[in-house]
């Protein structure tokens, strides 16, 4: 069986900064794979280098077996690619543009039984026959997303697919991705949703100033990180969190809080810090760990 993906000792300078500090990694036919990291991590680099667009200061790229610099064209025939910005040609309306993109891979008229497949698994029916530049900014993510399947590729990476869209479109979405996932497509997925990728993605690789500083199956990562999540409603009547549990905090929205809890007796240490301060806790709630927690354990960055 070929290797999807393989990223051999990939390094890549930009003068003194070094983006890509050695890669090593191997996505396996058929997985639905999320690679995670915050803004700045390397995670577009990576990709960048991936699709052709960057060269590696050294190190190779594998797709689908074929070297991604001396068999660039095979590279790039097995690869479809999603990319976080709204680039579309506003001369065509969606049905020309995928027809054209079609044709970039030596693909016609035989073609159109897929499109219109493509076109209706991403509820683009109504728009088909409409120019890219009067489509919503969601219409247009789910364009860019059809351009990217066109060819069928067997490798499809999914650069932030649901950055700024709504809820409907993110279920649509992942309805037709997990389709193809089915039928053996190969997924790569970056996203600042983590609940997507604990829902969707069976291993996950986490990158942080250019190095991946881990690499597990999602279950087993949430296994090694038992933190939980401790979330709270208060009443907080114009009164401030005490400084005292702030290093606990995940994040705080309005009257919601959430703490990271690593120990049961935290749990006590906050409640009763807030009594002290005349916090009223309206509701409690203890979850057990998820992805996000996992990163702000490695990263010490949120997203």
């Amino acid at each position: 069986m070929k290797k999807a993906i393989l990223f051999n000792n990939v390094k890549k300078n930009f003068g003194k900064l070094e983006a890509l500090k050695g890669i090593d990694l191997t996505i396996e036919e058929g997985e639905f794979f999320a690679l995670l990291g915050p803004n700045g991590a390397g995670k577009s680099t990576l990709i960048n280098i991936l699709a052709g667009l960057a060269k590696p200061s050294s190190g190779s790229i594998k797709v689908m077996g074929y070297d991604v610099i001396q068999d660039y064209q095979n590279a790039r025939r097995s690869l479809g690619i999603v990319p976080q910005e709204l680039v579309f040609d506003p001369f065509f309306n969606v049905r020309e543009m995928l027809r054209f993109q079609a044709g970039y891979f030596g693909k016609g008229r035989e073609n159109d039984d897929w499109i219109d497949e493509v076109i209706e698994g991403l509820d683009l029916q109504d728009k088909a026959n409409t120019n890219m530049r009067m489509l919503s900014g969601g219409m247009k993510r789910r364009a860019l997303i059809a351009q990217a399947l066109v060819h069928k590729p067997p490798v499809i990476v999914l650069d932030e697919p649901t950055a700024g869209v709504d809820v409907e479109l993110r279920k649509k979405l992942w309805q037709f991705i997990k389709k193809l996932n089915q039928k053996g497509h190969t997924i790569v997925l970056t996203t600042h949703y983590l609940e997507e990728a604990e829902t969707l993605c069976s291993r996950v690789a986490m990158m942080d100033q250019g190095k991946i500083v881990a690499l597990d199956k999602t279950k087993n990562l949430l296994k090694r990180f038992s933190a939980k999540n401790l979330n709270l409603r208060l009443d907080l009547k114009g009164k401030k969190i005490p400084a005292s549990i702030q290093k606990l905090m995940k994040n705080l929205d309005q009257h919601s809080i959430s703490f990271l809890i690593e120990e049961i007796t935290e749990v006590e240490f906050i409640i009763s810090e807030l009594k002290k301060s005349k916090i009223k806790i309206l509701d409690m709630e203890l979850t057990n760990s998820d992805l996000e927690n996992v990163f702000l354990k490695l990263t010490g960055s949120k997203k």
